[in-house]
Protein backbone atom coordinates (compact mmCIF):
# COMPACT_ATOMS: atom_id res chain seq x y z
CA UNK A 1 0.00 0.00 0.00
CA UNK A 2 1.46 3.37 -1.05
CA UNK A 3 2.29 6.18 1.82
CA UNK A 4 -0.15 7.63 3.87
CA UNK A 5 1.41 10.67 3.66
CA UNK A 6 0.94 10.97 -0.40
CA UNK A 7 -0.61 13.40 -2.59
CA UNK A 8 -4.45 12.18 -3.42
CA UNK A 9 -4.67 9.41 -5.52
CA UNK A 10 -6.49 10.18 -9.11
CA UNK A 11 -9.08 7.47 -10.00
CA UNK A 12 -10.11 8.02 -13.99
CA UNK A 13 -13.50 7.18 -15.78
CA UNK A 14 -12.21 6.82 -18.66
CA UNK A 15 -14.76 5.63 -21.40
CA UNK A 16 -16.98 9.05 -20.81
CA UNK A 17 -13.78 10.83 -22.15
CA UNK A 18 -13.36 8.22 -25.08
CA UNK A 19 -17.08 8.33 -25.84
CA UNK A 20 -16.90 12.49 -25.83
CA UNK A 21 -14.25 12.72 -28.11
CA UNK A 22 -16.06 9.83 -30.55
CA UNK A 23 -19.26 12.05 -30.91
CA UNK A 24 -17.60 15.81 -31.11
CA UNK A 25 -14.45 15.04 -33.29
CA UNK A 26 -14.46 13.98 -36.65
CA UNK A 27 -13.14 10.90 -37.60
CA UNK A 28 -11.04 12.15 -40.72
CA UNK A 29 -7.91 11.24 -38.95
CA UNK A 30 -6.72 7.33 -38.98
CA UNK A 31 -4.09 5.23 -37.99
CA UNK A 32 -1.66 3.21 -40.29
CA UNK A 33 -4.30 0.51 -41.10
CA UNK A 34 -7.01 3.41 -42.15
CA UNK A 35 -9.05 3.13 -38.84
CA UNK A 36 -10.72 6.09 -37.76
CA UNK A 37 -8.65 7.49 -34.36
CA UNK A 38 -10.52 10.42 -33.49
CA UNK A 39 -11.73 9.14 -29.58
CA UNK A 40 -7.87 7.99 -29.35
CA UNK A 41 -6.63 11.12 -30.04
CA UNK A 42 -9.56 13.43 -27.63
CA UNK A 43 -9.12 11.11 -25.20
CA UNK A 44 -4.94 11.54 -25.68
CA UNK A 45 -5.28 15.19 -25.24
CA UNK A 46 -7.09 14.46 -22.30
CA UNK A 47 -4.55 12.32 -20.42
CA UNK A 48 -2.01 14.82 -21.63
CA UNK A 49 -3.60 17.75 -20.23
CA UNK A 50 -4.22 15.40 -16.53
CA UNK A 51 -0.69 14.59 -16.46
CA UNK A 52 0.94 17.59 -17.24
CA UNK A 53 -1.03 19.89 -15.65
CA UNK A 54 -1.40 17.72 -12.16
CA UNK A 55 1.43 15.47 -12.12
CA UNK A 56 0.02 13.53 -10.17
CA UNK A 57 2.04 10.37 -8.68
CA UNK A 58 -0.79 7.84 -7.74
CA UNK A 59 -2.97 7.33 -10.78
CA UNK A 60 -5.36 4.77 -12.16
CA UNK A 61 -7.78 4.46 -15.56
CA UNK A 62 -11.11 2.41 -15.35
CA UNK A 63 -12.86 1.69 -18.29
CA UNK A 64 -15.89 -0.32 -19.56
CA UNK A 65 -16.56 -3.32 -21.41
CA UNK A 66 -19.59 -5.32 -22.74
CA UNK A 67 -22.13 -5.19 -20.60
CA UNK A 68 -23.72 -8.70 -21.50
CA UNK A 69 -22.58 -10.32 -19.24
CA UNK A 70 -22.81 -7.58 -16.62
CA UNK A 71 -23.83 -8.33 -13.21
CA UNK A 72 -26.59 -6.00 -13.12
CA UNK A 73 -27.93 -7.48 -16.72
CA UNK A 74 -28.71 -10.80 -14.08
CA UNK A 75 -30.84 -8.26 -11.69
CA UNK A 76 -32.34 -6.34 -14.24
CA UNK A 77 -32.30 -7.82 -17.79
CA UNK A 78 -33.27 -4.26 -19.37
CA UNK A 79 -30.12 -2.36 -17.32
CA UNK A 80 -28.60 0.01 -20.07
CA UNK A 81 -30.59 -1.91 -22.55
CA UNK A 82 -31.50 1.46 -24.75
CA UNK A 83 -27.76 2.16 -25.37
CA UNK A 84 -26.88 0.66 -28.51
CA UNK A 85 -23.73 -1.77 -28.69
CA UNK A 86 -20.07 -0.21 -29.79
CA UNK A 87 -19.50 -0.45 -32.92
CA UNK A 88 -16.12 -2.57 -34.35
CA UNK A 89 -14.49 0.87 -35.43
CA UNK A 90 -15.17 2.24 -31.49
CA UNK A 91 -13.90 -0.92 -29.92
CA UNK A 92 -10.74 -0.83 -31.89
CA UNK A 93 -10.41 2.82 -30.68
CA UNK A 94 -10.88 1.70 -26.90
CA UNK A 95 -8.34 -1.14 -27.00
CA UNK A 96 -6.15 1.48 -28.54
CA UNK A 97 -6.42 3.94 -25.37
CA UNK A 98 -6.16 1.00 -22.68
CA UNK A 99 -3.06 0.33 -24.74
CA UNK A 100 -1.35 3.88 -24.47
CA UNK A 101 -2.42 4.12 -20.91
CA UNK A 102 -0.24 0.70 -19.95
CA UNK A 103 2.47 1.41 -22.31
CA UNK A 104 2.82 4.71 -20.41
CA UNK A 105 3.30 2.50 -17.63
CA UNK A 106 0.26 3.49 -16.15
CA UNK A 107 -2.17 0.74 -14.25
CA UNK A 108 -5.88 0.25 -16.32
CA UNK A 109 -8.60 -2.40 -15.70
CA UNK A 110 -11.87 -3.48 -17.07
CA UNK A 111 -14.13 -6.19 -16.10
CA UNK A 112 -16.44 -8.08 -18.38
CA UNK A 113 -18.86 -8.63 -14.65
CA UNK A 114 -18.41 -5.22 -13.55
CA UNK A 115 -18.76 -1.34 -14.61
CA UNK A 116 -15.62 1.35 -13.94
CA UNK A 117 -17.51 2.55 -11.69
CA UNK A 118 -17.02 -0.51 -9.56
CA UNK A 119 -13.09 -0.74 -9.72
CA UNK A 120 -13.15 2.93 -9.00
CA UNK A 121 -15.23 2.33 -5.62
CA UNK A 122 -13.26 -0.85 -5.32
CA UNK A 123 -9.63 1.15 -5.65
CA UNK A 124 -11.46 4.04 -3.64
CA UNK A 125 -11.68 1.22 -0.53
CA UNK A 126 -8.83 0.10 -0.64
CA UNK A 127 -6.87 3.23 -0.54
CA UNK A 128 -8.51 4.81 1.91
CA UNK A 129 -7.77 1.59 4.31
CA UNK A 130 -4.13 3.47 3.56
CA UNK A 131 -5.48 7.06 4.81
CA UNK A 132 -5.21 8.58 1.11
CA UNK A 133 -7.72 10.31 -0.24
CA UNK A 134 -9.13 10.23 -3.86
CA UNK A 135 -9.57 12.63 -6.60
CA UNK A 136 -12.47 11.14 -8.94
CA UNK A 137 -12.57 12.03 -12.44
CA UNK A 138 -15.50 11.71 -14.04
CA UNK A 139 -18.63 13.81 -15.73
CA UNK A 140 -21.09 10.85 -14.17
CA UNK A 141 -23.06 11.84 -11.15
CA UNK A 142 -23.20 8.29 -10.13
CA UNK A 143 -19.51 8.19 -8.48
CA UNK A 144 -20.35 11.49 -6.38
CA UNK A 145 -21.54 8.33 -3.70
CA UNK A 146 -17.88 7.44 -3.52
CA UNK A 147 -17.00 10.83 -2.37
CA UNK A 148 -15.50 10.40 1.60
CA UNK A 149 -13.67 13.32 3.63
CA UNK A 150 -11.00 14.78 1.56
CA UNK A 151 -11.64 13.06 -1.62
CA UNK A 152 -13.43 14.99 -4.91
CA UNK A 153 -15.59 14.48 -7.61
CA UNK A 154 -14.02 16.47 -10.53
CA UNK A 155 -15.44 16.95 -13.98
CA UNK A 156 -12.01 17.87 -15.08
CA UNK A 157 -12.91 19.22 -18.77
CA UNK A 158 -15.28 21.40 -16.90
CA UNK A 159 -13.43 22.44 -13.79
CA UNK A 160 -15.86 21.45 -11.19
CA UNK A 161 -14.45 20.37 -8.55
CA UNK A 162 -16.59 19.33 -5.27
CA UNK A 163 -16.37 18.04 -2.27
CA UNK A 164 -18.67 16.47 -0.18
CA UNK A 165 -20.21 19.70 1.12
CA UNK A 166 -20.48 21.00 -2.51
CA UNK A 167 -21.79 17.67 -4.17
CA UNK A 168 -24.72 18.11 -1.45
CA UNK A 169 -25.15 21.75 -2.70
CA UNK A 170 -25.76 20.36 -5.72
CA UNK A 171 -27.60 16.71 -5.83
CA UNK A 172 -29.54 18.33 -2.68
CA UNK A 173 -28.13 15.00 -1.36
CA UNK A 174 -25.27 14.00 0.47
CA UNK A 175 -22.49 11.69 -1.39
CA UNK A 176 -23.95 8.72 0.69
CA UNK A 177 -27.59 9.03 -0.18
CA UNK A 178 -27.06 9.56 -3.92
CA UNK A 179 -27.71 5.70 -4.49
CA UNK A 180 -30.51 6.12 -2.69
CA UNK A 181 -31.85 9.33 -4.43
CA UNK A 182 -31.07 7.27 -8.11
CA UNK A 183 -32.85 4.50 -6.58
CA UNK A 184 -36.66 6.68 -5.86
CA UNK A 185 -35.64 8.75 -8.64
CA UNK A 186 -34.68 6.27 -11.36
CA UNK A 187 -32.41 7.17 -14.09
CA UNK A 188 -33.22 7.40 -17.85
CA UNK A 189 -29.62 7.07 -18.85
CA UNK A 190 -29.16 3.41 -17.41
CA UNK A 191 -33.03 2.24 -17.75
CA UNK A 192 -32.94 2.14 -14.03
CA UNK A 193 -36.82 2.26 -12.87
CA UNK A 194 -37.85 4.90 -10.54
CA UNK A 195 -40.92 5.94 -9.15
CA UNK A 196 -43.08 7.72 -11.30
CA UNK A 197 -43.69 11.58 -10.71
CA UNK A 198 -41.04 11.59 -8.10
CA UNK A 199 -37.72 13.29 -9.59
CA UNK A 200 -34.12 13.84 -8.26
CA UNK A 201 -35.47 16.99 -5.72
CA UNK A 202 -38.22 15.18 -4.30
CA UNK A 203 -35.81 12.03 -3.19
CA UNK A 204 -33.37 14.63 -1.66
CA UNK A 205 -35.86 16.14 0.37
CA UNK A 206 -37.31 12.79 1.41
CA UNK A 207 -33.83 11.47 2.49
CA UNK A 208 -33.04 14.60 4.36
CA UNK A 209 -36.28 13.42 6.12
CA UNK A 210 -35.65 9.91 6.57
CA UNK A 211 -31.57 9.60 5.84
CA UNK A 212 -31.36 6.28 4.06
CA UNK A 213 -33.95 4.45 1.80
CA UNK A 214 -34.50 1.73 4.72
CA UNK A 215 -35.96 4.23 7.03
CA UNK A 216 -37.74 5.86 4.70
CA UNK A 217 -39.59 2.58 3.73
CA UNK A 218 -39.93 1.57 7.35
CA UNK A 219 -41.77 5.09 7.64
CA UNK A 220 -43.93 5.31 4.38
CA UNK A 221 -46.88 6.49 6.92
CA UNK A 222 -45.05 9.66 8.18
CA UNK A 223 -44.78 10.85 4.36
CA UNK A 224 -47.86 12.60 4.14
CA UNK A 225 -46.99 15.12 7.33
CA UNK A 226 -43.94 16.19 5.63
CA UNK A 227 -44.09 19.88 4.70
CA UNK A 228 -43.57 19.49 1.00
CA UNK A 229 -46.33 20.11 -1.98
CA UNK A 230 -48.12 16.66 -3.04
CA UNK A 231 -46.78 14.93 0.16
CA UNK A 232 -50.18 12.55 0.66
CA UNK A 233 -49.71 11.95 -3.89
CA UNK A 234 -46.25 11.39 -2.84
CA UNK A 235 -46.54 8.86 0.05
CA UNK A 236 -49.23 6.88 -1.77
CA UNK A 237 -46.60 6.63 -4.85
CA UNK A 238 -43.58 5.21 -2.61
CA UNK A 239 -45.82 2.60 -1.40
CA UNK A 240 -47.03 1.60 -4.86
CA UNK A 241 -43.74 0.92 -5.70
CA UNK A 242 -41.38 0.09 -3.02
CA UNK A 243 -40.15 -3.12 -4.95
CA UNK A 244 -39.59 -0.99 -7.68
CA UNK A 245 -37.34 1.04 -5.19
CA UNK A 246 -35.87 -2.23 -3.74
CA UNK A 247 -34.84 -3.59 -7.23
CA UNK A 248 -33.10 -0.27 -8.05
CA UNK A 249 -31.26 0.42 -5.48
CA UNK A 250 -29.32 -2.92 -6.04
CA UNK A 251 -28.95 -1.11 -9.64
CA UNK A 252 -27.66 1.90 -8.49
CA UNK A 253 -25.34 0.93 -5.48
CA UNK A 254 -21.20 1.36 -6.71
CA UNK A 255 -19.81 -2.62 -5.67
CA UNK A 256 -16.31 -1.50 -3.57
CA UNK A 257 -15.05 -5.40 -2.36
CA UNK A 258 -14.14 -6.88 -5.93
CA UNK A 259 -10.90 -9.26 -5.96
CA UNK A 260 -8.54 -8.89 -7.31
CA UNK A 261 -9.40 -6.14 -8.61
CA UNK A 262 -8.18 -4.34 -4.78
CA UNK A 263 -4.41 -5.44 -5.47
CA UNK A 264 -4.12 -2.58 -7.85
CA UNK A 265 -0.86 -0.75 -8.42
CA UNK A 266 -1.40 2.83 -8.34
CA UNK A 267 2.17 4.54 -8.59
CA UNK A 268 2.94 4.99 -12.28
CA UNK A 269 5.88 2.82 -13.65
CA UNK A 270 8.64 3.06 -16.17
CA UNK A 271 7.89 3.83 -19.95
CA UNK A 272 6.62 0.68 -21.61
CA UNK A 273 9.11 1.24 -24.93
CA UNK A 274 8.07 -1.22 -27.31
CA UNK A 275 4.60 -0.62 -26.84
CA UNK A 276 5.18 2.88 -26.88
CA UNK A 277 6.82 2.89 -30.11
CA UNK A 278 4.39 0.33 -31.42
CA UNK A 279 1.60 2.76 -30.73
CA UNK A 280 3.68 5.70 -32.32
CA UNK A 281 3.96 3.70 -34.95
CA UNK A 282 0.20 2.55 -35.72
CA UNK A 283 -1.56 6.13 -34.44
CA UNK A 284 1.31 8.06 -37.06
CA UNK A 285 2.38 10.05 -34.52
CA UNK A 286 5.03 12.73 -35.71
CA UNK A 287 8.50 12.52 -33.79
CA UNK A 288 7.52 15.88 -31.99
CA UNK A 289 4.37 14.10 -30.80
CA UNK A 290 6.35 11.06 -29.24
CA UNK A 291 9.14 13.41 -27.95
CA UNK A 292 6.26 15.06 -25.65
CA UNK A 293 4.60 12.02 -24.02
CA UNK A 294 8.44 10.74 -23.24
CA UNK A 295 9.09 14.28 -21.25
CA UNK A 296 5.92 13.04 -19.12
CA UNK A 297 7.42 9.75 -18.27
CA UNK A 298 8.86 9.01 -14.55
Amino acid sequence: MPDPKATPAWLIDSSIYVFKSWFTRADEITDIHGNPINAVRGFMDFVYRLLSNENPRLIAFAFDESLQSSHRRDIYPAYKANRAPAPESLKIQFRYCRQFIRALGIHEAASSRYEADDLIGTWASSLRQGNIPVSIISADKDLAQLVHNKDYWWEYERGEKMDSKRIEKRFKAKPRQIADQLAIAGDKSDNIPGVPGIGMATAGKLLRRFDNLEELLASINQISKMQIRGASRIQRLIHEHKDTICLSRQLTGIVCDIEPVNNAIFTRSKLDEVLFNQLCEELALSEKECHKWLELTP
